[in-house]
């Protein structure tokens, strides 16, 4: 796709204007993000988020079926359910779960290390907080410090579920995980506190790096954590506390087989 040539003042607008549709509950199904809803406590909605965005890759029927599944076996409340289950009842609890890579004993490594971090910090808020400093340009040393310790305390089990402490992936699952619980509007659910919206990075996929590209965001072709940070830096052009902003939006936009609205400066949504 060619580079389309739109001041950062059009390309504003057009973000603007995307978020003011389509940044709303009605167009979130089907998305992952759904099934974090209906937990009125933070400390269940953590672990429902950290699953379902875990397993967010692959067809999204399959996604939502599969982390529905998950979601039935933990119950009403997640957190009461982790705090009595030990790894050996997750592990037959979860036996014969597939979804694409991911086995059962990938999803009960990836509970038990969840629950050892909430017995062991109070919550995942705190475990995540632990990692966390104020001086860092974003959340990225901190989510790095996360995974390390569910890849610790889960023996190295989730390889399918969450990228190496070690690699340079563009860590598109936890971003969206960080997107989901620390922003609050009407479509992200928030919860979180303590972590500023202005250091989340951009859960990379292959619409926004196209896009990205497209307007000249990044001119970067492998989508890699480098990619991220210099994407996300170009968002806080537009909006600098909270760079993230118009994730969703585009993402919407893309699945509604929009002709990429953002692109044009004479495109308009069409209803």
């Amino acid at each position: 796709m060619k580079n389309i040539a739109l001041s950062k003042n059009d390309i504003k607008l057009k973000l603007d204007g995307l978020y003011c549709r389509y940044n709303k509950r009605s167009f979130v199904h089907p998305d992952p993000l759904e099934l974090l809803y209906p937990y009125r406590k933070i400390r269940d909605r953590e672990i429902a988020g950290l699953i379902a965005s875990s397993l967010a890759y692959g067809r999204v029927a399959q996604i939502l079926k599969s982390v529905g599944n998950i979601l039935k076996i933990l119950g009403r409340s997640p957190y009461d359910y982790l705090m009595k289950t030990d790894l050996k009842d997750l592990k037959l609890d979860f036996a014969g779960f597939k979804h694409r890579f991911t086995i059962g004993d990938e999803i009960a490594c990836l509970l038990y290390a969840a629950g050892k971090m909430i017995r062991d910090h109070g919550s995942l808020n705190d475990a995540f907080l632990a990692g966390y400093k104020e001086e860092d340009n974003d959340l990225f040393p901190a989510l790095l410090k996360f995974s390390k310790k569910i890849y610790i305390l889960s023996g190295g089990a989730c390889r399918s579920l969450i990228p190496s402490y070690l690699g340079k992936s563009a860590f598109k699952r936890l971003n969206l995980y960080l997107r989901w619980m620390i922003r609050n509007d009407n479509v992200d659910s928030g919860g979180w506190s303590g972590l500023p919206l202005s250091k989340l990075l951009i859960p990379l996929d292959t619409h926004m790096h196209r896009v990205s590209r497209s307007l000249g965001l990044t001119s970067r072709k492998q989508a890699d954590m480098k990619t991220v940070m210099e994407i996300t830096k170009s968002f806080k052009d537009f909006n600098k506390d909270d760079p993230v902003k118009y994730d969703f939006a585009l993402t919407r936009a893309g699945i509604n087989r929009l002709r990429e609205p953002i692109l044009e400066p004479d495109s308009r949504p069409a209803d």
